[in-house]
């Protein structure tokens, strides 16, 4: 695309806008940052753009002259898509595009794709290790916390991109292609912004889009809705799976991981030799062991990164062990299936720290997999009340509120004994007592090691 002279308008003046602007500032293009946020200062916000930008700096109400200059948007992924603005914006003709499609389109090299309801964290990380193991030139970047546009300036042809989408990101594709893409699960979550579970299904799928049928996509063999996806797809479908030995793919058998095509089978490495715990990590490692397989990685280089591995910060993360009780951090669970995943990987009775924002979700499921690990439950947040009713009603009533994590900390170290495990993994959003899971689980673990 030409973009020189082109007049783009960038929603959303955060860490993806102003990396939008910095990304279209350089390719010459003349752009109009806005934000619906009134109160947002334009001078911090001019300060964070590059030296001498000569981005339009709009606040609150987008005035309609701004609108017949724009020949495309770009909506940053925290904006969704539904809203007036983007339907003024659409009703005269003009695309909408988001950060990822925007990097996509000025960016050189492969794209290798992860998405999924959870585990995209870990597995964009350890997906990275490998391929920075094999090429010269990678780049790991998306919602795993690299802007995707701040790496586009720096890409040649042999550049190896692995990034991490979400569902806010595939919103607003068109063009985009990864050479090889993977769907990890799909189960309830950001029903707030998708409104049905059909549409967020429709949303995930979008990461397969424009790929070709040389291309690969690797799916759960153990998703139900994933499986049959695959059946209808054009490109090549890798599955993996952690119940079942397949006749194609990459499999758990026993505690071995596998990869089997038409030459046969050859064992990777047993889940003993990992640094990672839970059968849903296991599932992790095999997604991004399917994904570096089917790029081309040679399997010795694929095991030597992933036994060297270790855990991403906020995702099942050992904090320390004191007077016999371990610690661990799980701010990453940031929806009920995610924190299921997190009280399975416990081998102790646990006290578990929940709740938070509300995003919709229902948590009879979550209660029903503690399987009597859970000795308390210490929720705090706006779901504190939705998430004791749901315990009741399955019958689990050893609840204790907190107004603070730091009361919920408190709590924990008062009523663990020696051989227990506090962990939290609040099955919900951070928003409203902290600005991101990150700042929530670094907080954890501060208190921890301050208090224990």
């Amino acid at each position: 695309m030409e973009w020189r002279d082109k007049t783009v308008l960038v929603v959303g003046a955060g860490i993806s806008g102003i990396g939008a602007d910095r990304l279209l500032e350089k390719m010459q293009a003349r752009v109009i940052l806005y934000d619906g946020n009134a109160g947002l200062d334009p001078e911090e916000i001019r300060r964070k753009l590059p030296q001498g930008s000569k981005a339009k700096i709009r606040l609150g109400e987008l005035q309609e002259k701004d609108l017949e200059e724009a020949g495309l948007a770009v909506f940053s992924p925290g904006v969704p898509v539904d809203l007036p603005l983007a339907e003024r914006i659409k009703a005269k003709g003009i695309p909408i595009w988001g950060e990822v499609e925007l990097a996509y389109a000025c960016g050189k090299g492969d794209v290798l794709a992860v998405t999924g309801t959870n585990g995209k964290t870990t597995t964009t990380s350890l997906l990275g290790e490998i391929m920075k193991s094999f090429c010269e030139e990678v780049y790991v970047v998306g919602n795993i916390g690299a802007p995707y546009t701040e790496a586009v300036d720096h890409m040649t042809e042999k550049a190896v991109t692995v990034a991490e989408i979400s569902s806010f990101q595939l919103e607003t594709i068109h063009r985009f292609a990864p050479r090889v893409s993977t769907i990890l699960n799909i189960t309830p979550d950001h029903l707030n912004r998708h409104h049905t579970m059909e549409e967020y299904i429709r949303v995930k799928e979008q990461i397969t889009k424009n790929q070709r049928a040389e291309d690969t996509c690797v799916l759960n063999y153990e998703d139900p809705v994933l499986r049959e996806f695959g059946k209808t797809l054009h490109t090549k479908v890798i599955y993996f799976s952690s119940l079942h030995t397949l006749n194609e793919g990459v499999y758990l058998k026993g505690d071995v991981i596998c990869l089997r095509d038409e030459k046969g089978e050859e064992e990777l490495c047993s889940v003993k030799e990992l640094k990672l715990l839970g059968r849903h990590n296991y599932e992790n490692v095999m997604a991004a062991v399917a994904m570096a397989w089917a790029y081309g990685v040679p399997l010795p280089v694929i095991k030597k990164a992933v036994c060297e591995f270790r855990a991403v910060e906020h995702r099942i993360e050992y904090v320390l062990e004191k007077d016999g009780v371990v610690y661990y951090n799980d701010s990453k669970g940031t929806n009920p299936d995610a924190a299921i995943k997190g009280i399975q990987a416990m081998e102790r009775p646990t006290l578990l720290i929940g709740g938070g924002y509300d995003k919709d979700s229902t948590y009879e499921e979550w209660i029903r997999s503690f399987d009597g690990k859970v000795k308390y439950l210490v929720l705090i947040g706006q779901t504190r009340e939705k998430i004791a009713a749901a315990a009741r009603s399955c019958g689990f009533d050893k609840i204790l509120f907190a107004d603070s994590l730091e009361e919920a900390v408190k709590i924990c170290i008062a009523k663990a004994e020696p051989g227990d495990a506090v962990l939290l993994s609040p099955a919900c959003a951070s928003w409203g007592m902290f600005p991101n899971y990150e700042v929530r689980g670094r907080q954890f673990k501060e208190l921890v090691k301050e208090l224990a």
